[in-house]
């Protein structure tokens, strides 16, 4: 015997029908849209941020290959540039204050692509950030390398940009700090992707080759590892282009 009973709320002898969901929520079809213009190449990457570029990098030790990149970002979008100096930075070096050559700026902001802000600051790791206020900080350089090179959008397969990745993570973290064999190693290995094509992945300059530069000018060379002939004409094509000469004025 229940406790108590309650009559039907719906009323009547037919039964009730209830039309269950078949997905969780309707969104409209955007695929049959014929008013939305179709995305222009040449313009920036839309990560649902705003395109301002915020860069912290310590002077004792230039990015060099974010430089590199700011150059070849000029070269295809409209970018406004400024460079700064944290109140706890003494004494940058006057090249570094001018890293971005001369800046004009005659247009108003709204008509640039970019804004890529550079602070000098004392930092442990270079950090950048593409929406200074709702995005959480990229750290180390080649993070934020593999970062801007995106937005060139340049396409690869699956392969190739596995090894894209591995040569960024092999200089960050096996030539730049690894142990006189360890460099002698990423060389060697270097050496013969470098026999097989012009760039290290491929006939294209990919990240890999911004950064790998990047890394062994920082550390002056080889040091006490010599640098294989296919290194060698490597650094010197790297350097015959603008972007890659221009930075490396800033270690003299």
């Amino acid at each position: 015997m229940p406790m108590y009973q309650v009559k039907p709320y719906h009323g009547g002898a037919a039964p009730l029908r209830v039309e269950l969901p078949t997905c969780m929520y309707r969104l409209p079809n955007v695929h049959g849209r014929t008013s939305s213009p179709t995305p222009n190449a040449n313009h920036v990457q839309d990560y649902g941020a705003l395109k301002d570029i915020v860069i912290n990098a310590d002077p004792a030790s230039p990015p060099l290959s974010l430089l590199v990149l700011h150059q070849l970002l000029c070269d295809h979008y409209k970018v406004l540039s400024t460079v700064h100096v944290h109140s706890a930075v003494k004494n940058v070096p006057e090249n570094l204050l001018r890293c971005f050559g001369e800046q004009t700026k005659n247009q108003p902001r709204h008509e640039y692509q970019l804004g890529f802000t550079l602070i000098w600051k004392n930092v442990p790791k270079t950090q950048m950030k593409f929406s200074v206020q709702r995005m959480c900080p990229i750290e180390g350089e080649g993070n934020i390398a593999r970062f801007l090179f995106s937005l060139f959008g340049q396409k690869h397969n699956a392969v190739n940009l596995t090894l894209i990745d591995r040569w960024v993570d092999t200089a960050m973290f096996q030539l730049k700090e690894g142990s006189n064999k360890e460099k002698a190693a990423v060389f060697c290995s270097m050496n013969s992707a470098l026999g097989k094509s012009p760039w290290l992945v491929g006939n294209e300059l990919t990240v890999a080759d911004v950064v790998l530069w990047s890394v062994i000018q920082q550390l002056g060379g080889g040091g006490s590892v010599p640098i294989p002939a296919n290194v060698q004409k490597w650094l010197r094509a790297c350097e015959n282009l603008a972007p890659f000469s221009t930075a490396l004025t800033l270690l003299k």
